[in-house]
């Protein structure tokens, strides 16, 4: 870590969100400078075919101490998380933020997360209404369940996008999955569980819907990732 290093970096995944990106990070600005902290975002575009990529780096030009965007080939969401957090790392932040780019993490909660860290190493959000339809909420509690089950540690909301961590839990945590884990963001969490010495503290949030563009779910495509993930959380430590 140097004297560059900021204290928090926001890990945002990033795909074919041209609708909404720009309104997401001036949305988050401002609740961040109200902190008065460091912070650098890490949206990380992967391979969008849209225009995201050009609003990023429009915004980055206008905000350089605010925005370290990479763009990377497609992955998707998981491995692309994992790029997120390691360059989080490589960055000697202290605190890292993951959320989604679609504008459903309402930066209104982010006070209370920044406030509960000074008594834990993880603090999650849990979904604890959804305005963005049934399936989503379907398909959160079922992952959250079979998670559970498989792993043999109560996980409270194992997909949630909306969680801070400290780089040590972070470090230790991301030392536990392999690298070639597809749904990195879940496999964290089973590892961070399983670490008896971490301190963790649970926001109750409302995720809205999305505030622009569209998003088709894939039940088939989602169902097999899912299935994939329950396999190989045998190889999670």
């Amino acid at each position: 870590m140097n004297d560059q290093s900021p204290q928090l970096a926001i890990v945002m995944p990033v795909y074919n969100e041209e609708a909404n990106i720009r309104n997401v990070l001036e949305e988050w600005f401002p609740v961040l400078d109200e902190q008065g902290i460091s912070y650098c975002f890490v949206p990380l575009n992967d391979g969008s075919k849209d225009g995201t990529l050009d609003v990023l780096k429009e915004m980055a030009a206008q905000h350089p101490e605010k925005i370290a965007w990479i763009d990377k080939p497609n992955s998707g969401h998981g491995r692309t998380c994992r790029v997120g957090y390691e360059r989080a790392l490589e960055m000697g932040a202290l605190w890292i933020l993951q959320i989604d780019s679609d504008g459903q993490c309402d930066p209104a909660y982010f006070s209370e997360f920044w406030r509960q860290r000074e008594e834990a190493d993880c603090v999650f959000g849990f979904g604890s209404v959804r305005d963005d339809g049934l399936a989503r909420k379907v398909i959160s509690r079922i992952c959250t369940l079979l998670t559970t089950l498989v792993a043999g540690v109560a996980v409270r909301d194992g997909n949630v996008p909306y969680r801070l961590m400290c780089r040590e839990a972070l470090e230790k945590g991301l030392s536990q999955v392999p690298a070639d884990f597809d749904i990195q963001n879940v496999a964290l969490t089973v590892a961070l569980k399983r670490l008896p010495e971490l301190r963790w503290k649970y926001v109750p949030i409302r995720f809205r819907d999305r505030q622009g563009g569209s998003n088709s779910i894939n039940i088939p495509k989602i169902a097999k990732m899912g299935w994939n993930m329950l396999r190989e959380l045998r190889r999670v430590r």
